[in-house]
């Protein structure tokens, strides 16, 4: 019998040990680099009309709103620039946040070495938010100057100057 009691609570001390490893990992996310989209995550553009473009760029949990709509304006510059374009104009502008919650649960107790002897079990559980951000634009891409007076509009090389300081790129590949 004590074989089998010493073999369930081996097996509990590397259950114990798994989750400590994975809770570990989780707690070392970062954030999504300024990449086209890879595993669901980064940048994509779709052309809409000859200088029309919808614009995306989806972050993990741990990447915040305001990374994710800064990436989403630098795209939209480097796009237009790389078209022959000098300024654009947010049609419409949108971020959504998805939350979904990690929930663990901790515990000791159960049945005791003999199976028909019972043992108050005591148990924790936790619930931890993670948000993940997604903001999409559509954009009308302009030549020459942009629109005195428009809030909506934007200097391309002026924005991606100014946003180029907090562009985290991925690492180079080994």
């Amino acid at each position: 019998m004590w074989c089998t009691t010493q073999g369930s609570r081996g097996g509990r001390g590397r259950l114990i040990l798994a989750l400590a490893v994975l809770a570990t990992l989780a707690g070392c996310a970062t954030a999504t680099p300024y990449q086209p989209r890879l595993g669901g995550y980064g940048y994509s553009e779709q052309r809409l009309e000859r200088n029309r473009y919808r614009v995306t760029f989806s972050g993990n949990s741990s990447t915040p709103r305001e990374t994710v709509e800064n990436y989403l304006l630098y795209r939209a510059a480097e796009l237009t620039l790389s078209n022959g374009y000098s300024a654009f104009v947010l049609a419409s502008q949108d971020t959504g946040a998805s939350t979904t919650y990690e929930q663990t649960v901790s515990g000791y107790g159960g049945f005791g070495p003999y199976y028909w002897y019972p043992r108050a079990a005591v148990a924790v559980s936790t619930s931890r938010p993670q948000t993940e951000y997604e903001a999409q634009a559509y954009i009308v891409m302009l030549k020459g100057d942009k629109p005195e007076g428009d809030v909506r509009a934007f200097d391309a090389r002026e924005l991606r100057d100014n946003l180029e300081a907090l562009i985290q790129r991925p690492p180079p590949p080994k």
